[in-house]
Parts: structure tokens; sequence; C-alpha cells
């Protein structure tokens, strides 16, 4: 995995009764990992990211549930120490508490929702 460089884009967030196209909204950086949050509240968060081939993001663990929805691409997840690919509208729960990881099979673009409420049982 390429020592990727994270650029996070300050931009608004999505403007309101609009219809945009997710995948636009983000660009692949060469030997990047570039993120855009659209949204932000207590809840949680939903953010776009560009990965070039070959970037990820090392293995960590996050307080919340993360769906990761990929839009372009394909990517290799580890979760919990277990090999997930994904491709373009294929979609990933990443639990609460459990270690994970991402790299970029080809150039790949996902949108991650943090879920910051507990699922319901």
């Amino acid at each position: 995995m390429g020592a990727a460089s994270l650029k996070v884009v300050d931009a608004a967030a999505l403007p309101p009764a609009q219809a945009e196209r997710l995948e636009g909204l983000v660009a692949t950086g060469p030997g990047a990992v570039v993120s855009r949050t659209l949204m932000k509240s207590g809840g949680g968060t939903v953010t776009l990211f560009a990965f070039d081939a070959g970037q990820g993001l090392s293995e960590h663990t996050a307080p919340f549930d993360a769906l990761v929805q990929v839009l372009e691409g394909e990517v290799d997840l580890t979760i919990g120490g277990r090999p997930v690919a994904a491709r373009a509208g294929e979609a990933v729960l990443m639990p609460a508490g459990v270690p994970h990881a991402v790299t970029a099979r080809t150039a790949f673009k996902m949108l991650l929702t943090m879920l910051r409420e507990p699922r319901a049982a």
C-alpha cells in the first residue's frame, strides 16, 4: 500500500433540494486519498472519499457503525481480520469497535456514512 496523502476538500455540504451526482463531488488525486464531508450532525456524518489505486487507510477502529457504499471502482476491506472485496454498486457494514482497513484495488470512490446512534437489536 502506498503512502497516501490525505486531502480534505474544504467545500460546503450538499445544497438542499438539488440533485447531485455523488461521484462528481470529489476527484481522485495521484497518490492521494481525498475526502469531502457532505453532512455532519450529532447523529453522524456522511463523507465522500476518492482513493487512487493502491492507496488506503491502515487498520483502525471506530466507535460507531460505518456503512461503505462503493460508487466507482473496487476496494479490498479487512474487517475484523476478514477480507471483504467490494465494487461499484455494493455496500458493506463495518461494525462499531471492530478493526478495519481500506485498500483501493483500483481508483475508487465511496460514500461513508457513520452512524453515531447504536443500532437497534
